[in-house]
């Protein structure tokens, strides 16, 4: 098996001994710890994805049921920017905290209570504009959190158990999709949804904020804070680091896929299918994914760390993303949906596993680990800022959900071309 050492991706030389707080991590971690990072993840995406899904889409037409898309992407837009910053900069601040917790706990404890108070806020939006503030904090909260829980896996987590981890990691975040869906489905309007999501999110966190502690960095270990230093480290060279340039290039285009072929789901149902009941039919589709990308994630994070190998796996799953957009866009009907919902989940569950192990053997450095999974998890955000963009006038203008759909596989292919350029992970 191929793996980095803390010195960071092509360093060329021998590391200085790291502090205890930076140190690889060689103890495989016990089944507590992986079940708080698996409810934290769950919590998080059910806050994530229930507005995403079902209830920015149901309060968008209450303000302008015209106007319903346009809205919906002036929310999801605005809210996906400020991810893209508000993910980096938590991760790159978790990374210089010293608190006695450890690095990561502060991090998710903050982000959990301003992502809670931002969708009570949502639940009572008198505008539109109140609704974008409102999404976008809880971004800001949700990515926060999110970010910090995720740099705790290559912390504490040994190489050889990352693809384990990184299946069940996935799973939770897959589940917590499902609930999310669920939570929006069972409270019958978006009002009471929002209260469901964010009660659900805080009770998620608890576990972590209980069992994630960690060997706190002390502050004699922390580089001196300077603004022209913070900014500039955001910026990773691909030059100098080419695996982490293009493993950052493929996840950013399969989730460009991945966004493009969700962000219109439940008006592609109501609009094109014809189904009777969108949320319902949404509430399905999640389900059949969700279940799909469970078994997919788990075994083949096992198995990728079994064999010693992810590229293959992570090929395999950006040709399975793909067909799930083709067959979206040749049989607009309701039993296609079901197929290409199923096919999907085989597709981005194995994705999910097996890809996140791969990022945390090309990170450049032990010091960043939280900034440079918050600059790969800008692949993650970036395509829901493209998505509206590119979505809205395709659907509007340029050929509807077929050429949606259509756009949404080539993307998705063009992931699997592009991580055959990295060089130090097989």
């Amino acid at each position: 098996m191929t793996f980095h050492d803390a010195g960071g991706q092509g360093s060329g030389t021998s590391p200085a001994p790291l502090p205890a707080a930076l140190r690889e991590p060689v103890q495989r971690v016990r089944a507590g710890w992986i079940t708080a990072v698996v409810l934290t993840n769950l919590g998080i995406n059910a806050a994530f994805f229930g507005p995403l899904q079902v209830l920015l889409a149901q309060q968008s037409q209450s303000f302008d049921p015209g106007r319903k898309e346009a809205v919906l992407a002036l929310a999801t837009g605005f809210g996906a920017a400020v991810s893209l910053v508000a993910n980096p900069v938590a991760g790159a601040l978790s990374d210089r905290t010293t608190s006695r917790l450890g690095r990561r706990v502060p991090w998710v404890l903050g982000g959990t209570v301003l992502a809670f108070a931002a969708l009570l806020l949502l639940a009572g939006a008198p505008s539109v504009a109140v609704m974008v503030l409102g999404w976008c904090l809880v971004q800001a909260g949700c990515n926060a959190a999110y970010a910090a829980v995720t740099a705790a896996v290559p912390d504490q987590v040994p190489a050889a158990q990352r693809g384990q981890v990184g299946g069940l990691a996935a799973m939770g975040q897959t589940v917590g999709i499902v609930l999310g869906a669920v939570l929006a489905a069972l409270a019958g309007g978006f009002v009471l949804g929002y209260f469901y999501c964010a009660a659900f999110l805080l009770a998620c966190a608890v576990p972590f904020l209980v069992r994630g502690r960690s060997v706190p960095l002390d502050r004699r270990d922390r580089p001196p804070f300077r603004w022209a230093g913070f900014l500039k480290g955001f910026y990773v060279s691909p030059r100098r680091y080419p695996d982490f340039g293009w493993a950052w290039l493929t996840r950013f285009l399969v989730n460009l896929g991945n966004s493009l072929f969700t962000l219109y789901l439940f008006y592609f149902l109501q609009d094109a299918v014809g189904f009777p009941d969108p949320a319902a039919g949404v509430l399905i589709l999640t389900g059949i994914y969700a279940a799909v990308v469970v078994v997919t994630a788990v075994l083949g994070g096992r198995w990728s760390d079994a064999v010693g190998r992810r590229k293959p796996f992570v090929v395999a799953s950006s040709l399975t993303i793909a067909t799930a957009s083709v067959i979206m866009a040749t049989v607009p009907t309701w039993p296609a949906a079901l197929a290409g919902a199923a096919v999907l989940g085989a597709g981005f569950g194995m994705f999910l596993a097996v890809d996140f192990a791969l990022l945390t053997q090309v990170l450049p450095n032990a010091l960043d680990r939280g900034k440079d999974l918050g600059v790969i998890n800008i692949a993650n955000s970036l395509p829901q800022v493209l998505a509206p963009l590119l979505a809205a006038p395709i659907v509007l203008h340029l050929g509807g959900y077929r050429a949606l759909f259509s756009v949404a596989a080539v993307v998705g292919l063009l992931g699997a071309v592009f991580v055959h350029r990295i060089r130090g992970v097989r």
